[in-house]
């Protein structure tokens, strides 16, 4: 089942919620809609499932060739699973993954025993099997979770949306769970979009994502393909950890420190500023400046993070704070001191011709 919306927009009061915006989302896919709080994402998946609907005479949206832009949520064969479970609390998981097959008009409801086989092949697939008999109450957030998803599953839908499943979930239960999802899908094939503003869940689990801000999309591809190719200083920053270094741009070059890094589209330009970009880990670290283009610093604080080290940085030239990150096998070989004079060397830098801050 594919998806497409086209030129949608959204209004609430005086605040634009999503402006002219158009995606396709191809059949079987699980596609994730990342952005901060306010961008859009959420109010696009409620379009889709028609708990929402476009500003009149705005757009439209079409699941496999058929228009269903003014479709109640109901006539669209959507299951929909919301951050907060939404389970009835007085009915027991079994009766919370048979509601929607229960409440269907007489003429296409299933037999009891249909229902009743529906049902166990749900829990089963949710891993939930022994857990039929009991109430939400007396289950973890997780496997709340998995009864919420088994529930909107129940039904068929041609369509699933998740809005922020994983976040009402602590660390470790997220990170479980968005691993099961993901071999779920893989076993499902239904077409799938989930909303979340983590971009390690999104990252992780999705076929592609769709990064959104300020009511409009920014950009869409692979994971791999967005973070290694973001299009703009927004995208770059909001994946992951990011460092800044400011420069000016020259003659197609860019100077910052002692380091040189070429421009070739800007080789016209006399002078404007630019913006460097560097993930943690692109950052090499020695005690010696081996090149002419190091950046000498002063260390400043250092911590533990799992298998990592970060080591907050300090510019000589102009005080910018910077941050490194060693792995263990880097520690082994050179793990700086606190106030040690550093040489840094920037590598794989990605260079936007325009001021930016985060």
């Amino acid at each position: 089942m594919s998806i497409a919306v086209t030129n949608i927009n959204k209004t609430f009061g005086d605040y634009k919620a999503l402006k002219s915006v158009s995606l396709e989302v191809r059949s079987g896919e699980l596609m994730a809609l990342l952005g901060p709080s306010g961008s859009g994402k959420t109010t696009l998946l409620r379009i889709i499932a028609g708990l929402e609907f476009p500003d009149p005479g705005s757009g439209e949206v079409v699941f496999h060739g058929e228009e269903v832009t003014r479709q109640q949520a109901g006539r669209r064969q959507v299951g929909f699973v919301f951050q907060h479970y939404a389970l009835f609390r007085h009915l027991s998981v079994f009766e919370n993954v048979a509601f929607g097959l229960r409440v269907k008009p007489r003429a296409c409801r299933p037999a009891e025993a249909k229902i009743r086989e529906r049902v166990f092949a749900l829990l089963q697939l949710v891993q939930l099997e022994g857990l039929a008999g009991r109430y939400p109450a007396q289950l973890s957030g997780g496997q709340r979770q998995r009864v919420a998803l088994a529930r909107s599953l129940a039904v068929e839908p041609k369509v699933l949306l998740l809005d922020e499943p994983f976040g009402a979930l602590d660390a470790k239960v997220r990170k479980e769970l968005r691993r099961w999802i993901r071999r779920l899908h893989d076993e499902l094939h239904v077409t799938s979009l989930f909303v979340t503003h983590d971009q390690d869940e999104a990252m992780e689990v999705a076929d592609r994502i769709v990064v959104m801000n300020q009511g409009g999309i920014v950009q869409v591809g692979s994971p791999t393909e967005v973070y290694e190719q973001p299009i703009n200083p927004f995208v770059y920053d909001f994946l992951g950890n990011v460092n800044l270094f400011r420069g000016r741009i020259r003659n197609g070059r860019v100077q910052i420190g002692q380091a040189q890094f070429l421009l070739p589209d800007h080789a016209d330009t006399q002078d404007a500023p630019a913006v460097a970009f560097v993930r943690p880990h692109d950052i090499k670290l020695s005690r010696h400046a081996t090149t002419g283009s190091a950046i000498a610093a002063r260390v400043g604080q250092l911590s533990a993070a799992g298998p990592l080290i970060r080591v907050e940085l300090k510019r000589l030239d102009d005080g910018g704070a910077f941050e490194v990150q060693l792995t263990k096998d880097q520690e082994r070989q050179f793990l700086p001191c606190p106030g040690e004079l550093v040489f840094v060397e920037l590598q794989n830098v990605r260079i936007f011709a325009s001021d930016y801050s985060i």
